[in-house]
């Protein structure tokens, strides 16, 4: 049971992450599989993601409905997470957030998104792009409102690890918290680097295949570089007193208070 207190509180975690990073607003959401229940996983009840607490968290399966009796409202779109689950056992963590800056890339066909930052090397090589209206016309309201929805959309992010949805915003799916996190951030950030860069006018030169397995193989939840990002996302987010480390490793916690000589 602690290694699931702690795994609950690290989802806590990741969803003042990405609110305080801007990747998700009063909407989106964040959500882990169960590790001993591989056809569950755990989402917030409907709330925006800053204003989560433990208390907050639910288990829904994998047809997206609670596996315990559930009054309080589920975010409409969990259907997501669900549907990705069942397609993707080697994923553990999903995230759908609306970010304004991966936007024009889900609209304009002719620019798709690429990694062209080292940061954003985690997105993969291919991003598809995902409109809902090619399976279910256009009269829907755009939002993943069911299974069928979602396992069209999990059908078109395939073993990639990010889905662009028309109109919309996005899909990520990792093998940890910490990863899918990473992602989500750098995402947005990547987009706008390659906005600014197609600005300047000229050939774009992105990541190549090489570079990006090459920042890909030494990837580690708890390897410096990645726990650095996760330590200073969480304590920016004000939620640094929450960390642990299953390695036993030293968590640094910055309460922001500073003196200012005079």
């Amino acid at each position: 049971m602690a290694n699931l207190d702690t795994l609950i509180q690290d989802l806590v975690i990741a969803n003042r992450i990405l609110a305080k990073e801007d990747v998700v607003d009063a909407y989106g959401h964040i959500s882990v599989r169960h590790p001993d229940k591989p056809n569950h996983f755990f989402i917030s009840r409907s709330l925006a993601p800053e204003l989560i607490e433990k208390d907050d968290i639910v288990e829904l399966g994998l047809d997206g409905q609670p596996v315990k009796d559930e009054k309080r409202s589920l975010y409409l779109e969990r259907f997501i997470h669900a549907a990705i689950y069942e397609m993707r056992p080697d994923v553990t963590a999903v995230v759908h957030a609306h970010a304004e800056d991966i936007l024009p890339f889900g609209i304009a066909k002719a620019t798709p998104l690429k990694p062209v930052i080292h940061s954003g090397s985690f997105i993969g090589m291919n991003v598809p792009v995902w409109d809902i209206a090619d399976t279910f016309g256009d009269h829907t309201d755009v939002l993943v409102r069911n299974m069928d929805h979602g396992r069209d959309l999990a059908k078109c992010l395939g073993s990639d690890n990010v889905a662009l949805m028309r109109g919309h915003g996005f899909a990520s799916a990792a093998r940890t918290l910490i990863e899918v996190v990473r992602m989500s951030v750098y995402l947005p950030r990547n987009a706008r680097a390659q906005m600014r860069a197609r600005m300047l006018g000229g050939e774009i030169k992105g990541l190549s295949q090489g570079e990006i397995d090459a920042r890909n193989s030494g990837y580690s939840p708890y390897s410096n570089e990645t726990w650095r990002a996760w330590e200073y996302w969480a304590n920016k987010a004000s939620c640094g007193h929450m960390l642990t480390r299953p390695d036993g490793g030293a968590v640094h916690v910055h309460d922001h208070k500073h003196e200012h000589k005079k």
